[in-house]
């Protein structure tokens, strides 16, 4: 069997990817980062830059400890005028203390003209300078050649000039950048070739972004035509419209021929079953809900709603699906919907550890009571915890654990003791557990900024303030996002509310309600999001 070749990959989240739009880590976040990419298998961690902005220096301050990536810090080559050992901001990277530097220079001539004022030469000697200073101090030198095929385009002799001042002066990689991300993958290819037919590919890397959605094409172009180090982020972060995403590449390199049979990296399929779980992670450090479609890793990319893709998959799963999804850590559905059949229905049950014959006349029911919901606006495609409490009710399976009583939710517009005019909801909900009544009341005022959190936020707290013996069920549980939908028109027209909600052990799921009033609706969907984390924890049903 024929050795594979080494890929190696490059995570630029935490400075590329900190470029979008709306996202700020703070350095405990960043670190709790680091420390998942190494343990994912990536090669290098891309911290930051040193000096640029006081979260990034805290970081490198407390860098945490990584057993096998490498920690990397970011900055520019030297400034024309100054020598690399005197440049202040090129001394801030290199004080930072890690074994890879990573430089930025400009290779596009209109850029080093128009942009930085200097000559041609000046830009290239600085390039040189700045890689053999790092050399020179023993750290692993790359060079990020900053609008690298815009400026191949221009002046290809310019830019692969800049290749080999770097390469000359001691860089282990010189990555080329698609800054722009306008580039075509055969645009790509063509080029990367040309570079890698007269520097070694296992010095060139890629670093593409997403202007044209084309990162991920791009980059595999890029490796296809010998590049050996791929530079990209978590979940596609990055400035405009991301970076390529690392997220896809790496299951795409590990499990389709041909990456799969010519390369290896350093993930190994033990933590490549951890990849949607870091993806996530990712996404509740931003406070951000994860795309439901994002391949690989996404809710819906193993999701079959039509009965006949259902039943092949009770037959063949590989029927429909191009990997299996527990390879990425992700898992199949079947969700049930008004185009449901009893495949749908029985794959469903058997993923919730209930089996059905078919032919069972209870499948017939719950298929009827899931269409004539459906009719009334639920919607059970993406409210898979709703289904399984409805599917498990009809069943005869669900435990009985308390009951509502009644709720009571108010608004009110009131002055505080500033003679501020604020705004705060209040619920008040009364339930049955093991015969004893329980009333709980809750705000959802802010003490501090004043600000009102909404009625539903309220009802929430309410709801889950004082459960008795499940209280302890429930406190890892969490709220992460509220969809509201008006369902037909005029005096038809009805409120249908989706609550996604996770715990602490990393699980989500989604309840839905429906009713003329959003404070009921939502209600709805806050009492099955409690009640399904009560099945599935094994809670003791009421006495």
């Amino acid at each position: 069997m024929t050795a594979r070749e080494r890929l190696f990959l490059y995570d630029t989240t935490l400075r590329d990817g900190q470029q979008t739009a709306g996202v700020d880590f703070s350095a405990e976040e960043k670190a709790r980062i680091a420390r998942a990419l190494d343990a994912l298998g990536v090669d290098y961690v891309e911290g930051g830059w040193p000096g640029a902005n006081p979260t990034d220096s805290d970081f490198f301050d407390a860098a945490p400890s990584l057993s096998r990536a490498r920690l990397t810090a970011f900055g520019m080559t030297r400034r024309v005028g100054r020598s690399a050992a005197n440049d202040d901001v090129l001394g801030a990277v290199v004080n930072a203390g890690t074994q890879a530097v990573c430089l930025v220079g400009k290779t596009h001539d209109y850029h080093v003209t128009a942009a930085l004022g200097v000559s041609l030469d000046e830009n290239r000697q600085a390039i040189a300078d700045s890689l053999r200073h790092l050399a020179a101090l023993g750290r692993e030198a790359l060079f990020d050649a900053e609008h690298f095929f815009d400026g191949y385009k221009a002046n290809p002799d310019y830019a692969l000039s800049c290749v080999e001042a770097a390469i000359e002066a001691g860089a282990r990689w010189v990555v080329l950048c698609d800054t722009n991300g306008g580039a075509l993958p055969h645009e790509i290819f063509e080029i990367t070739q040309e570079v890698t037919r007269r520097f070694p590919g296992e010095r060139i890397g890629i670093h593409c972004h997403d202007d044209a959605g084309l990162a991920v094409a791009n980059s595999l172009a890029a490796v296809d035509a010998g590049a050996r180090q791929i530079q990209g982020t978590l979940n596609g972060l990055g400035e405009r419209c991301g970076n390529a995403n690392l997220i896809t590449l790496i299951p795409t390199l590990m499990l389709k021929p041909p990456y799969r049979d010519r390369f290896e990296t350093g993930v190994t399929p033990e933590a490549l079953t951890t990849l949607t779980s870091v993806s996530r992670m990712v996404d509740d450090i931003l406070n951000r809900v994860p795309d439901r479609h994002a391949p690989y890793v996404g809710a819906a990319a193993f999701t079959h709603k039509a009965g006949l893709h259902a039943s092949a998959i009770l037959k063949d799963p590989s029927t429909y699906e191009h990997i299996a999804p527990e390879l990425v850590g992700n898992e199949r559905v079947v969700p049930m919907s008004n185009q449901a059949g009893q495949s749908n229905l029985i794959r469903r049950l058997s993923e919730m550890g209930i089996a059905v014959e078919k032919g069972d006349p209870r499948l017939a029911r719950i298929l009827d009571l899931v269409k004539r919901r459906e009719d009334e606006g639920y919607a059970y495609d993406g409210a898979q915890a709703s289904f399984e409490l409805l599917a498990r009710r009809e069943l005869g399976l669900l435990p009985r654990f308390f009951e509502v009583e009644r709720y009571r939710v108010t608004v009110e517009r009131r002055r505080n003791a500033l003679q501020r005019e604020i705004t705060v909801s209040e619920a008040v909900v009364v339930v049955r557990i093991d015969g004893e009544r329980v009333m709980s009341v809750s705000e959802s005022h802010d003490p501090v900024s004043d600000a009102d959190r909404g009625p539903v936020n309220a009802l929430s707290r309410a709801l889950a303030k004082d459960l008795g013996r499940y209280q302890s069920y429930i406190d890892d549980m969490h709220l992460v996002d509220f969809k509201v939908r008006i369902t037909g028109a005029g005096t038809e027209a009805v409120t249908r509310v989706l609550i996604d909600s996770a715990d602490g052990q990393g699980r989500r799921w989604s309840t839905v309600g429906v009713s003329a009033n959003i404070v009921d609706a939502s209600f709805q969907a806050l009492h099955d999001a409690l009640v399904w984390k009560l099945v599935r924890d094994g809670a003791p049903a009421a006495a």
